[in-house]
């Protein structure tokens, strides 16, 4: 069934996807009402800039200290969560105020509305997760524990699927300016790697390794971002600084009529005659006639009286 523009499941979810967590997290945290990218290069990019952006969520430095740390991958999930809760509404704020300048905050309320309801939905996810691992080491019960289990590895499977579609579209940003998702990525990278090296903590990695590991990702998702909105503005004339409202009709999409103004089918002249005019002698012909010409005249000539003078 196709994705219903304007709901936020599509239509697509129904009691058996239950069993499927990858495909609630699919529905969930990439909603219908999230636009299709313009073209394939760029959805590329953005595949590209995901795996960036889970590198610098995650930690390269947690896989190579010591191997795979889950405590530790909590740890940083939620650090994660809170930067994520604190500067995206932060970031499109500043935004904000640069769009004023051409148009208003009110065209973008439902949009904004709704990307703050994914950004709130993923953290509830996230904090959910957290508390559910916290509790499964202290339940008691042979049967208890395996629910617990299942659960948690269900919940695991559903929020790292989620993450990796809310780093693809940020949180349905896309749906305010086509050029936020970028932005968002870049700035959340930045904020992530840039307080490791001011602190000088380097996780236990040598100073290369620490800096290569710590910047290769914002320095990765930084180009990719330049890549994707650079061809949004040279090929699809969307720049960042202007407001998604001024911005113009994405490829396929039928201009919008003037506001306050209905559609009209278009109209001849309005103080014509309703009926065309006849011309000629023919009463019936078809043409236009002058206004001004002389009556028609019989088709034959009146017979004259033979014994008329």
């Amino acid at each position: 069934m196709p994705r219903m523009r304007g709901s936020w499941t599509g239509g697509e979810f129904t009691a058996s996807s239950f069993l499927r967590p990858w495909k609630v997290a699919r529905v969930v945290f990439h909603p219908a009402w999230i636009p299709a990218s313009l073209d394939s290069s760029i959805e590329r990019l953005k595949r590209v800039r995901v795996v960036a952006g889970v590198v610098a969520s995650l930690g390269v430095y947690t896989f190579v200290q010591g191997g795979f740390d889950f405590t530790e991958l909590l740890e940083n999930t939620m650090t994660a969560s809170a930067v994520l809760l604190i500067l995206t509404p932060l970031t499109v704020g500043v935004m904000l105020l640069v769009w004023r300048r051409t148009g208003t905050v009110r065209q973008l309320r439902a949009p904004l509305l709704n990307s703050l309801k994914l950004l709130l939905l993923f953290i509830g996810c996230v904090m959910a997760m957290v508390l559910l691992t916290q509790a499964s080491g202290t339940s008691g019960g042979v049967l208890l524990s395996l629910v617990t289990a299942g659960v948690l590895l269900w919940m695991v499977v559903f929020v790292v699927w989620g993450a990796v579609r809310v780093s693809g579209n940020f949180f349905g940003t896309a749906a305010v300016h086509r050029s936020l998702p970028a932005l968002l990525a870049t700035v959340t990278s930045w904020l992530m790697a840039v307080p490791d090296l001011v602190t000088g903590d380097l996780h236990g990695l040598s100073l290369t390794m620490g800096v290569v590991f710590i910047l290769g990702a914002p320095v990765t998702v930084t180009a990719i971002a330049l890549l994707e909105t650079s061809r949004l503005r040279r090929h699809y004339g969307i720049r960042l600084g202007t407001h998604p409202a001024s911005l113009p009709p994405a490829p396929g999409t039928p201009p919008m009529p003037p506001a306050g103004l209905p559609h009209v089918p278009p109209q001849g002249n309005p103080y014509s005659h309703p009926h065309p005019p006849v011309t000629g002698g023919n009463p019936y012909a078809s043409g236009p006639r002058h206004p001004y010409a002389p009556p028609p005249q019989p088709p034959y000539p009146p017979r004259r009286h033979p014994y008329g003078g």
